[in-house]
């Protein structure tokens, strides 16, 4: 009897207690719809640049910052780690009106061709788009002719961004290491 008394006691207060902490838990995810945020319809945006990677001269704006021991016999280049921040230009010319900076790093990751992880944000300085970033990964398979890259975010007017680059080389030269890369780059954002 004894028993029966002290769980029908027990179990209410068990059930009570489990009650009010629940309610004052703190939870660390939840959904939201994105229209909780202040989201409107997604929309896909085309942006055309030109990427200036400047390895030679005073000024560069791609730096070797780290390299393996075997990076100088290497025929690729495998190891080095170089930290960029190259111009983004409306057109192919260096001096042509600047829309933005890629800043990031990109590593010689393959040991059979010329091929570059690329972790880099592109910093838009222009238009409505000023202070805005798109964040990229991906390979980046110099020599081929057509590139794509993974957009995988993005902030200010980018939030939530996704969607892929496509690089091209316009200009190399190869005794300075200098490059001209034509970007299209296709992203879906809020």
């Amino acid at each position: 009897m004894a028993v029966c008394i002290a769980k029908l006691v027990v179990v209410p207060l068990l059930f009570l207690s489990t009650v009010f902490v629940s309610a004052n838990s703190h939870t660390f995810a939840r959904s939201l719809l994105p229209r909780e945020l202040g989201l409107k319809n997604e929309k896909l945006s085309h942006l055309h640049f030109y990427f200036h990677d400047i390895v030679s001269g005073p000024n560069p704006t791609a730096v070797r910052v780290a390299e393996a021991k075997m990076t100088n016999t290497s025929a690729t280049g495998f190891g080095a780690v170089v930290m960029i921040d190259d111009l983004l230009t409306e057109g192919p010319e260096m001096s042509s009106k600047e829309v933005g900076r890629a800043q990031g790093i990109y590593a010689l990751a393959s040991q059979n061709d010329v091929g570059l992880l690329m972790v880099q944000n592109y910093v838009f300085t222009e238009g409505k788009y000023n202070g805005s970033t798109l964040s990229v990964l991906g390979r980046n398979a110099v020599f081929s002719s057509m590139r794509e890259l993974t957009i995988v975010g993005g902030s200010g007017l980018f939030r939530f961004a996704r969607g892929y680059a496509q690089a091209k080389t316009r200009t190399l030269d190869l005794k300075t290491g200098d490059a001209c890369v034509e970007y299209n780059v296709y992203v879906f954002h809020y």
